[in-house]
């Protein structure tokens, strides 16, 4: 198949990779010229613009950083709307809000072209890889046509409600994230300070309730005073935005998850925007006058 995929990021080129070593034809487009050329390199067909890519391909995926990205490249003068054909699939892939995957889908809609909001969960190693988890919103008939596309990026592919449901997941995901991650970042900092190998506190609670998939991820960065970026904090930020925006939209007090993003705020403030979720432990470090590492 043929398959058109704006937006070469930290998660957007792994994933078109995967695409491409599938058998997939991909036409690939990004405001990046870096992005272009490494997908391009591994033999996905340069495009010029948004436009030549929605002209070329009816199955199309976009990558992007946030709403306002995703609904410029959708909806804007020159975009998939403008050039697109009727019967066009989108599959966005981005996390953005709920309600502006809903818009975007309405104002597409209105021109004959099909959308799934289908946000992702595993940042870049799990995209490297290909076991990915995404969460789809969107019609039944739509899921199932780009089911086969998304199952070579990704171990789970679900379907969890009309559009808007996609993103809806997502936040709920992340949420879970990054409160198990400031939990996470706590206790080592408790075990640290009490005088207790934190490693050691780790290896002994991994195998119980405590321990989650996100543990055995971050845990041994934290350890590794590691902050090369799988998912940045600034990208958590954009979705703790969207989760506190949407929990005020729907009358859901989320107390936790604004305790986080403050948290993450914080340490955006001393230039850390750019370092892995893991490096909420650095917050606890600054505060509590401590050091996490290996014994």
């Amino acid at each position: 198949m043929k398959i058109g995929f704006i937006g070469l990021g930290i998660m957007g080129k792994p994933m078109s990779k995967n695409l491409l070593k599938a058998g997939h034809e991909v036409v690939c487009f990004d405001l990046n010229k870096s992005g272009m050329d490494e997908v391009a390199a591994a033999g996905a067909k340069r495009a010029a613009s948004v436009a030549d890519v929605a002209r070329e391909c009816s199955f199309l995926i976009t990558m992007l950083p946030n709403s306002p990205q995703v609904r410029q490249v959708a909806l804007d003068q020159g975009g998939i709307a403008d050039n697109a054909k009727p019967g066009t699939l989108l599959v966005d892939m981005s996390s953005i809000a709920p309600l502006a995957a809903r818009e975007i889908h309405d104002g597409l809609k209105a021109r004959g072209i099909r959308m799934l909001d289908a946000p992702v969960s595993g940042g870049e190693p799990k995209a490297i890889e290909g076991t990915l988890s995404v969460m789809i919103g969107g019609a039944q008939k739509d899921f199932d046509e780009a089911k086969p596309v998304l199952a070579t990026m990704a171990a789970s592919v679900v379907r969890v409600g009309e559009i808007g449901a996609g993103n809806t997941a997502k936040l709920a995901n992340q949420i879970v994230v990054a409160i198990n991650i400031a939990a996470l970042a706590e206790a080592m900092a408790l075990a640290t300070k009490a005088g207790v190998d934190p490693e050691l506190v780790f290896q002994a609670i991994r195998g119980g309730l405590a321990g989650s998939t996100v543990m055995e991820a971050k845990a041994p960065m934290m350890l590794d005073r590691n902050i090369k970026p799988g998912f940045k904090i600034d990208l958590h930020i954009k979705d703790m935005g969207n989760i506190l925006e949407t929990g005020h939209a729907v009358n859901v007090p989320l107390p936790l998850s604004a305790a986080v993003m403050e948290m993450m705020q914080a340490l955006k403030a001393d230039d850390l925007g750019g370092a892995d979720h893991s490096a909420l432990v650095r917050y606890y470090e600054k505060i509590a006058n401590l050091e996490v590492r290996r014994g």
